[in-house]
């Protein structure tokens, strides 16, 4: 947990929600992290750089169990840090919004702006991770860590990420599958703009290119980089991140 004090907001379950924001232009820019992230991390403070840079609102949170939030992270579900993502955009977001999710995030942003459309007038998606619970953890296991966390209620793996093992827990799997959107039409017209490494090798890129069609709007892009990993955080790529945002942004300002 970081020694920096932030704001909160208590959630519903009374936890408390930290978060940081800057008031500024509209659209707002809000930043939603991934999985075990925290919104201390390159790509969630370059951008609260350049939002305050060129008066931009910007606002940043860490999701329940994760950060300087309170909570027990082996607690937490999509649906869970779907309700603090809301909680944040409801209680410190002003006005118009362009969601920027991170690969977990990006899931999350897409589930904020079913539950908020009127809000959101944007999303970016870093290397989007919609439906990873299933498609990149549950279809990945074996016979046996499928029955191992079906008797255990968690199984811990190892990550490049961290020294120390991941925990998934049955209840993440479980609850994941009530939020699932890739298999239907996901009925958000807001532009949507997604950045993806090709060298990804956590969520491949083609995932990136499964939500554009599933997605119904028609103002897409997807923008892959070439030797891009799945942090994308090398300075060309905050670069292009900022660039996309902001373009955005303008493009919502001043419509054709």
């Amino acid at each position: 947990m970081s020694e920096e004090k932030y704001p909160f907001i208590e959630s519903k379950d009374h936890k408390q929600i930290a978060y940081r924001s800057y008031d500024g232009r509209s659209p707002g820019v809000m930043f939603l992290g991934g999985f075990r992230s925290d919104m201390e991390g390159t790509k969630a403070c370059s951008l609260e750089l350049h939002c305050k840079a060129v008066g931009r609102s910007f606002v940043k949170f860490d999701y329940t169990g994760h950060g300087s939030s309170s909570g027990d992270f082996n607690e937490g579900t999509i649906g869970s840090w779907t309700d603090d993502a809301i909680e944040v955009l409801d209680e410190v977001a002003i006005g118009p919004q362009v969601l920027v999710g991170s690969s977990m995030g990006g899931w999350i942003s897409l589930l904020c702006a079913l539950a908020r459309p009127k809000e959101i007038y944007g999303i970016v998606g870093v290397a989007s991770a919609p439906d990873f619970t299933e498609d990149l953890i549950w279809n990945q296991f074996s016979e046996n860590q499928q029955e191992e966390i079906y008797k255990e209620g968690i199984l811990h793996l190892n990550s490049e990420y961290s020294e120390e093992p991941y925990a998934i827990t049955r209840e993440l799997i479980e609850e994941g599958r009530k939020h699932l959107l890739l298999d239907n039409e996901i009925s958000l017209r807001c532009p949507l703009r997604l950045i993806h490494g090709v060298k990804d090798l956590d969520v491949p890129w083609k995932y990136s290119e499964k939500l554009l069609d599933s997605y119904k709007g028609e103002n897409v892009n997807l923008t892959l980089v070439k030797e891009g990993d799945h942090r994308l955080s090398r300075p060309q790529d905050i670069k292009l991140l900022i660039d996309t945002v902001e373009t955005l942004c303008i493009e919502i300002e001043h419509p054709i």
